[in-house]
């Protein structure tokens, strides 16, 4: 990581951090299974966690969602855990779908779950700060805000809504940022 991307009071740039440290990675294959069969979300709020290692994009799926290209090279994914809301899955242990972070020129990201997907774009703000973690690496620490740009199945209620990330990035010395970050996504 190079210190020219942490600024002076320690914050550093979350997309920053993701894009550069998880180039040269082997693209994965896309997880996730389609189930809700089209019934509309009846939660009023989800609470997901992203977590796991970044992994890089190579040609990306189409979810239906016309603010983000997945296939434009500048995405890196992890998993995504249910917390509450989320509707017939309730095992915290196995993943219900994949987060796509765009890299360092910028701001979108998507969420692919089970009846749906949604493209967010985070709110600019210095809210993260820079924790050496103690072996050359850093964590990146704070919280996130971002807004719903679109949405597709049973998540387009969500379209204008909000999500606050409490994040935990792990940016280690000599491989691939490893997530830890849970979501409270809301309606508008």
């Amino acid at each position: 990581m190079e210190r020219s991307m942490i600024a002076n009071n320690g914050s550093i740039s979350r997309r920053t951090a993701i894009g550069g440290a998880v180039v040269g990675l082997a693209t994965l294959a896309v997880s996730g299974r389609a189930v809700a069969q089209g019934k509309p979300a009846h939660k009023a709020s989800l609470v997901l966690l992203l977590k796991g290692v970044y992994q890089p994009v190579g040609p990306g799926p189409n979810f239906g969602l016309s603010k983000v290209n997945l296939s434009d090279g500048s995405y890196q994914k992890t998993k995504i855990y249910p917390v509450s809301g989320m509707p017939g899955h309730k095992n915290p242990h196995k993943a219900v779908g994949d987060f796509y972070a765009q890299g360092p020129k910028g701001d979108l990201c998507a969420y692919h779950l089970p009846g749906g997907a949604f493209a967010m774009q985070f709110i600019p703000g210095p809210n993260m700060n820079s924790v050496p973690d103690g072996q050359g690496g850093h964590f990146l620490e704070g919280t996130l805000e971002l807004t719903i740009l679109e949405a597709t199945g049973i998540y387009r209620p969500f379209v204008g809504g909000h999500n606050h990330m409490v994040d935990k990035l792990h940016l280690p010395a000599s491989s691939a940022p490893d997530e830890y970050c849970v979501c409270n996504i809301s309606r508008p």
